[in-house]
């Protein structure tokens, strides 16, 4: 199969998941920008896609999104390697239209992943998989907002998430666009269109995150119990 044995169908592999787990991020970035406003709100979308079986679905094919994205970045790394031979040793000036984020992906992508490992300990395993199999963990699995604050509250995390969201950005920034070519979208107007595009999205979609994780890191997120009003007040008398 050609996606699979070439390396132009394994290249519109990696676009086609790259742009599928770019729309997740978009999702994910609005659903976070929520609890800058409301708690309660944000705990409620955390309910709405805890342990129940289609939130379990997405989060498998999420997963597989994920795993193909990397497993097929590496091959291509290797196979371009492989291609280069002994040149790649070469001491060569840097091309002048080479971005950095190009010459570094591999990079950029390890970094990412070890972030996602640590993004995955702190979130998913605190709340989805301690809900699906019962573990008891300090903080509720489905007060999302609690464990936000408790993560960022600690400066080593924060500073960990903004290097994490700053790899990230370069990543994106370069990959974007480069799917959108491979998918054939690189006609000399719309090319350099697209750049723009990606980068002022991803520009913004990382912004989203960063504000959140800057919010809580220095308190100026709102709090639980009395963001939503003297209805919520009544509920959490205790609290407020």
């Amino acid at each position: 199969m050609w996606l699979i044995n070439s390396s132009i169908g394994r290249k519109v592999v990696m676009s086609v998941t790259g742009i599928a787990l770019i729309l997740f991020l978009t999702f994910h970035g609005c659903m976070n920008v929520v609890a800058l406003f409301s708690g309660e709100a944000y705990n409620t979308i955390c309910e709405l896609l805890g342990a129940n079986w289609y939130a379990v679905v997405a989060t498998l094919g999420l997963a597989a999104l994920a795993v193909i994205h990397i497993v097929y970045a590496f091959i291509l790394t290797a196979q371009n390697r492989r291609a280069r031979g002994a040149s790649r040793y070469e001491v060569t000036d840097k091309p002048a239209k080479v971005e950095w984020a190009s010459q570094n992906m591999l990079v950029l992508g390890i970094m990412i992943l070890l972030g996602l490992l640590l993004h995955l300990f702190n979130f998913w395993y605190n709340m989805m998989f301690a809900e699906l199999f019962h573990i008891a963990t300090p903080i509720d699995p489905a007060d999302g907002f609690a464990l936000i604050k408790q993560t960022f509250s600690n400066p080593v995390y924060v500073v960990l998430y903004v290097i994490w969201l700053v790899a990230i950005w370069f990543h994106l920034s370069h990959g974007f666009w480069s799917a959108l070519q491979t998918l054939g979208w690189n006609g000399k107007t719309w090319f350099c269109r697209w750049k723009v595009i990606g980068l002022v999205y991803v520009t913004l979609l990382m912004l989203m995150f960063l504000v959140v994780v800057l919010a809580f890191a220095f308190g100026i997120a709102p709090s639980l119990c009395c963001d939503g009003g003297a209805e919520c007040c009544k509920v959490l008398a205790a609290c407020c």
